[in-house]
């Protein structure tokens, strides 16, 4: 027996330019159908869910062994249509749209929207339309969400390193780095000022590079897999052999990357730029800074008001009922979950501190 219902579907109304959303601001949108005959429904709802999840696989000789964890943040059901007093509601043909209101995202430190090859951070709002007898009609769309701009201190906070190494084999004499950032936290799209100061005390020229590159965490079961890839590498001019110099260079963060993930207790997203000198046979000497990516700023268009939300509403009168079918009042939002260990805590993950040792 055919459906009477098709092309169910779910979507959401941006709430600004670049169509994301962050803890506590309000997500609308409507479900939306075609009958193909009158039909009774009992209930209509829809359901934001965020949630986390990592799954990878390794091989222990003969034995494959797969690592799976997941992480729930929040799960919000409001009815658009609900069953009252065992009566159910009889649709027509021209009834094939219902536009909900006023969900809003738990305000809760969330994580960012992120997708990868071992992992995802996944925010979706999910449509349910119930009918006495027959299969459930679902349909599920996906929204990104970008954790709001990270205010602490250590964020601004510049870094130094320096390093003096001699050289062997081939070269003579040594070579010193001294390499300052003026702070952690970057913008997607902003640029880093590096400024190097380089000794070059050694019998050979040597260049100065510079790499920014990002690293995946994912953990599950007492396991670590880490995932490291090159964002972008430059390469400044080549200083003289026993000569000095003091070098700045912009490295611009592409606006493409993804956001620093840093509270998810099973994904991290980080970054970090390594400045290293180019010595021909020898080690190269190397110095690496924990990088933060923010959001891009947005400016106004990020700002969500009280008038936008009130004008929206006013927008989507409802033909089934009285006086419009709506969500009336938001859920008492849950108590924000623990917040996630730090890095400490896993006995294999770098505090802001100490960070070079291991890329």
């Amino acid at each position: 027996m055919s459906s009477s219902v098709k092309n169910f579907t779910v979507g959401y109304n941006p709430l600004n330019k670049s169509n994301t959303f962050s803890s506590g601001d309000y997500l609308m949108g409507q479900v939306t159908f075609e009958l193909t005959n009158e039909c009774e429904v009992q209930s209509l709802f829809v359901k934001l869910k965020g949630k986390a999840q990592v799954s990878w696989t390794e091989n222990h000789g003969k034995t494959i062994v797969t690592y799976q964890s997941k992480e729930k943040y929040f799960s919000i059901k409001q009815f658009v249509i609900q069953e009252s007093m065992g009566k159910l509601m009889s649709f027509n043909l021209a009834q094939c749209c219902n536009h909900f209101k006023s969900c809003k995202i738990p305000v809760q430190d969330l994580p960012s929207s992120f997708k990868a090859s071992c992992g995802k951070i996944l925010y979706t709002v999910e449509a349910n339309l119930n009918r006495s007898m027959r299969m459930d009609s679902k349909a599920k769309a996906e929204f990104t969400l970008i954790q709001k701009r990270n205010t602490d201190p250590v964020l601004m906070s510049p870094q130094q390193n320096v390093i003096d190494k001699k050289m062997k084999l081939f070269s003579t004499g040594s070579v010193a780095m001294d390499v300052s950032i003026a702070k952690t936290g970057f913008c997607q799209g902003e640029g880093i000022r590096v400024m190097t100061s380089i000794q070059n005390k050694s019998s050979r020229d040597i260049k100065p590079k510079y790499c920014l590159y990002r690293k995946y965490s994912y953990f599950a079961n007492k396991k670590r897999k880490v995932e490291t890839k090159d964002i972008l590498k430059e390469e400044g001019e080549a200083i003289p052999h026993s000569a000095g110099q003091t070098v700045t260079r912009i490295i611009t963060v592409p606006s493409t990357v993804t956001t620093s993930v840093l509270n998810c207790n099973i994904v991290k997203v980080e970054y970090r730029l390594r400045v290293y000198l180019d010595v021909k046979y020898a080690s190269d000497p190397e110095v690496k800074f924990h990088i933060v990516i923010l959001p891009a700023l947005e400016g106004s268009d990020n700002q969500q008001s009280s008038d936008f939300l009130t004008s929206e509403f006013d927008q989507f009168p409802n033909p089934y009922m009285s006086g419009g079918m709506s969500f009336l009042q938001n859920p008492a939002a849950p108590e924000p979950s623990a917040p996630p260990p730090s890095y400490e805590t896993y006995g294999m993950y770098p505090s802001f501190t100490g960070l070079d040792r291991k890329p």
